[in-house]
């Protein structure tokens, strides 16, 4: 890969790790919920996650799931059924009634979050078309899939700690319950309604 590539390829990464989604989301309400230093096992899942699916995909597993439609279809519900169930589990969450918005509460680890990304029908696409993009056919592709892999993982884990740290901020302003429950219920609500583009 030549420089040229590795920093079209890099500014890629930044745009899919940056910007508003399911991951990004789910850190937020982490870093809420548990802090930063709690949240960390889940900003490294996310990255590890999308690493590992960008991985198998440019050796191949992105056309053998593309090219099924059936298990395209299971992909596609099953991923709406665990994003649906995680946006329950943050708006239902305990919030800490003595109005310190530092509970022991249960927060997404790093398996729930490297899940999180094998169940997103999105990041599947996203994985492909960068795969379909950026490799190159006269090149060793073991050696592509790793170098793409490991980069994409360097720069989810800046992006995903800005909405960490977003949520961690935000911890600070919920030492009220009501606060602490409306937090909760508008980050589920936001996690749920990203669901939505994936299933039309």
């Amino acid at each position: 890969m030549t420089v040229e590539q590795a920093a079209a390829f890099i500014s890629f990464s930044f745009v899919a790790a940056v910007t508003p989604g399911p991951s990004n989301v789910m850190l937020t309400a982490t870093g809420a919920a548990g802090g930063m230093l709690r949240g960390l096992p889940a900003l490294v899942g996310v990255g590890a996650g999308m690493a590992a699916m960008l991985f198998a995909v440019a050796m191949g597993l992105g056309a053998i799931v593309l090219g099924r439609a059936t298990l395209l279809v299971v992909i596609k519900w099953a991923g709406a059924a665990f994003l649906l169930w995680l946006a329950w589990k943050i708006a239902s969450a305990p919030i800490d009634q003595g109005g310190d918005a530092r509970g022991e509460r249960r927060i997404t680890g790093f398996a729930g979050a490297f899940a999180l990304q094998w169940l997103n029908p999105k990041a599947w696409l996203v994985c492909t078309g960068a795969s379909a993009a950026y490799l190159r056919p006269d090149e060793p592709m073991l050696q592509q899939a790793l170098q793409i892999a490991a980069m994409f993982f360097i720069v989810t884990l800046p992006c995903g700690f800005v909405w960490l740290g977003f949520g961690m901020g935000a911890r600070r302003l919920l030492a009220a319950p009501k606060f602490q429950r409306g937090f909760n219920v508008v980050m589920g609500l936001l996690l749920a309604g990203s669901v939505v583009p994936l299933l039309i």
